[in-house]
């Protein structure tokens, strides 16, 4: 596997973000021009046997894309499921801002936190989850 790029990480924080994440976050929206007004549709999800074997169709999910110019030129995108378009587009102004020449290292440290909140999250529902397991086995009788 290759190792994700910086704004890879940002955008997958802000796609499982809430929009009550985004709003703290982003606080008052600066002036910014909508290029693609948000617009929600269908992906398909994949899955794989065993999380790691084959892939296989498991479904149609909704998702809300958007996309923003702010004053300087800086372009933001945001895919999110759901068909939420507030976050769509908080979403897309937090991206354009984390690419724009204008120091945001508040809004950085905002992602960074956001990211290590659901990554504790992940982790408690993976212990919880490993907690439940079960382990079977056959005996076998008159070997």
């Amino acid at each position: 596997m290759t190792e994700k790029t910086l704004r890879q990480q940002w955008m997958a924080t802000l796609a499982r973000a809430s929009r009550n994440e985004i709003e703290a976050l982003l606080g008052e929206p600066p002036a910014h021009e909508v290029l693609k007004a948000p617009e929600t549709g269908t992906v398909m999800v994949e899955g794989r046997a065993g999380g790691a074997g084959r892939r296989f169709n498991l479904g149609e999910a909704t998702m809300t894309r958007c996309v923003v110019r702010l004053g300087d030129g800086t372009m933001g995108f945001s895919y999110a499921l759901g068909r939420d378009a507030r976050k769509a587009r908080l979403a897309a102004i937090i991206d354009a801002r984390l690419q724009g020449a204008e120091p945001v290292e508040q809004l950085r440290q905002g992602v960074h936190e956001l990211a290590a909140r659901q990554a504790a999250t992940r982790d408690l529902a993976s212990r919880k989850a490993a907690a439940t397991k079960v382990d079977f086995f056959t005996l076998v009788r008159g070997a």
